[in-house]
């Protein structure tokens, strides 16, 4: 299988790509085409034959994003569009979210515009998107099928996932995964979540009362690559465990992994002073308790289920 993929050196792409090499699978990088200038001749080969780098523009006019003279795009089976700039990687100043948008919106729209030059469309996008659609919620238990929330990031992601949806057009099974919290040991959410407790100064956040809907990244490219096999799966996934727990339980299990008590709560004035109102609400404050519905009609089968165990296997 030839896969296109967007977004591919970040912590999912990376993993992603890693996992279908192992397999026999072709990875195509669709990589800005400065960064495949500085190589020489334009094209590089960046983990042996089996993963191309290929230039592409997503803020090209026209949908002529692909800069491909050796035509290494054509006859892709599959697109995973992992692309959009870290939510916690800058201030949301006007600027900021911008970016944030762009990098999402823009990006897939320009992806599926390109696709559709092709001469012949691949047969499935699986395209990220968030739990961040649904907003804060308090305990309302979120499925697939809940209405999205009305703050910065809902709105993104709606219009992020519409510009997705428009790859049907082109006759593509389309999936939409909208990931929660990712634990990985190495890139992600987690390494900040254990800075504090790593110098004994780790705690809840706020009431520790907002739900955390969480899941590892093994079991995340296990979804994808599922997404990517079987016909069977379109539309809208869930991606986290089918456990959440609350901020406090979160807190707790991480202290405990980590050998670490959990003393030092963080007061919500302190974290809206230190990131601002809007970031701190959506990022740390948000209470969003989601539900992998669909993944459990289709009996997807978690390697980690429970916070401890998984906790335990992503820090071993």
């Amino acid at each position: 299988m030839k896969v296109l993929m967007t977004g591919a050196t970040g912590l999912v792409g990376t993993a992603l790509t890693a996992a279908l090499v192992r397999d026999g699978h072709t990875v195509c990088r669709m990589v800005r085409r400065e960064t495949v200038s500085r190589k020489a001749g334009g094209r590089a080969q960046a983990a042996g034959p089996r993963v191309i780098d290929v230039p592409w523009d997503p803020e090209a006019s026209g949908g002529l994003t692909f800069a491909d003279s050796q035509g290494e795009i054509g006859g892709a089976d599959a697109v995973v569009n992992l692309a959009g700039a870290s939510i916690a990687g800058m201030r949301w100043t006007q600027q900021g979210k911008m970016v944030l948008r762009s990098s999402r919106v823009r990006t897939t729209g320009s992806l599926v515009t390109a696709l559709g030059r092709l001469k012949t469309a691949p047969k499935v996008m699986v395209s990220a998107s968030a739990i961040g659609y649904y907003g804060s919620r308090g305990d309302e238990v979120l499925t697939e099928d809940s209405k999205p929330g009305d703050n910065f990031l809902a709105k993104v992601t709606v219009e992020w996932e519409a510009e997705a949806k428009k790859a049907e057009a082109l006759g593509m099974r389309v999936v939409l995964t909208r990931f929660g919290i990712i634990l990985a040991k190495h890139g992600g959410a987690l390494p900040q979540m254990m800075k504090p407790f790593r110098y004994f100064a780790g705690g809840k956040i706020a009431s520790g009362r907002q739900w955390m809907s969480w899941i590892t990244l093994e079991d995340v490219i296990g979804v994808v690559r599922n997404a990517l096999d079987d016909a069977s799966m379109n539309g809208v996934l869930n991606v986290v465990a089918p456990q959440p727990v609350r901020n406090a339980e979160f807190t707790r299990e991480l202290a405990r992994a980590m050998h670490r008590p959990a003393l030092f709560p963080a007061p919500a004035f302190a974290l809206r002073l230190a990131l601002g109102r809007e970031m701190a609400d959506s990022l740390l404050l948000a209470s969003e308790r989601v539900e992998p519905a669909r993944l459990g009609q289709l009996n997807y089968g978690f390697l980690h289920r429970d916070l401890r165990s998984a906790l335990a296997a992503v820090l071993a």
